[in-house]
């Protein structure tokens, strides 16, 4: 079994992804409803990257999100460290390069802008990664964390929840290639912080001008932040 435990060894992460990744995009549009289209859009907008940008996507996966933010016209480097999933992206023409997110295999100050979606909550030491995102961000320059977070309505947030842990494991059973590692998925998000709690670890690790924004009623927050 690939599933990953909570407690995000990286070889059982690495290996979880590994073996979603040939069906992982389409797993996520089913289980999403094709909402997470959306939310790739926003991240590239809440971003703010232009023509002439550097930027990371870091947990780029299979190069979706990576895609995604190139319509901006600016040069977009992903960046993961499962082979799977980079291999199950092959077929995308973007820039994709295997790396350790704590890590990561690029010069102080190299990037304009970096970003990830839906990974930082698989990494082992949340600080330490934005602490190293930090690190390859030239002073100045913009982070976004597109993440699921906690929904603000709360009859939704208690559905959600339900969602999370029945229904997800099994509509998983029917598109994913590995349904169990969607029970460990479901369960990191749950334990995940929220809006409040994300911002004050990201000021922790050396950010400014934190704030988030809430999409499809708190599902999913985009965490915004600077670079001193």
């Amino acid at each position: 079994m690939a599933r990953a435990t909570l407690d995000k060894k990286p070889r059982d992460v690495a290996r979880m992804f590994d073996a979603v990744g040939k069906k992982y995009d389409l797993t996520n549009t089913v289980l999403t409803g094709g909402i997470d289209t959306l939310w790739r859009k926003a991240t590239r907008k809440r971003l703010g990257i232009a023509p002439g940008d550097r930027v990371l996507d870091l947990a780029a996966g299979t190069g979706v999100s990576t895609e995604e933010l190139s319509k901006s016209g600016a040069f977009v480097v992903g960046c993961d460290f499962s082979l799977g999933m980079l291999k199950a992206g092959r077929h995308r023409d973007v820039p994709l390069v295997a790396g350790d997110g704590l890590h990561l295999p690029f010069a102080d100050n190299t990037f304009d802008a970096v970003t990830i979606s839906f990974g930082l909550r698989n990494f082992g030491d949340t600080k330490a990664g934005l602490e190293e995102m930090a690190r390859v961000t030239k002073p100045g320059g913009r982070m976004t964390v597109c993440e699921f977070s906690t929904p603000v309505i709360p009859v939704f947030s208690t559905l959600y929840k339900e969602y999370l842990m029945r229904l997800l494991p099994v509509v998983a059973k029917v598109v994913s290639s590995d349904p169990e590692s969607y029970v460990y998925l479901a369960e990191s998000i749950r334990a995940w912080p929220d809006q409040g709690d994300l911002a004050r670890i990201i000021r922790s690790a050396g950010w400014i001008d934190v704030g988030w924004r809430n999409v499809t009623g708190g599902v999913v927050a985009l965490h915004s932040a600077t670079k001193p």
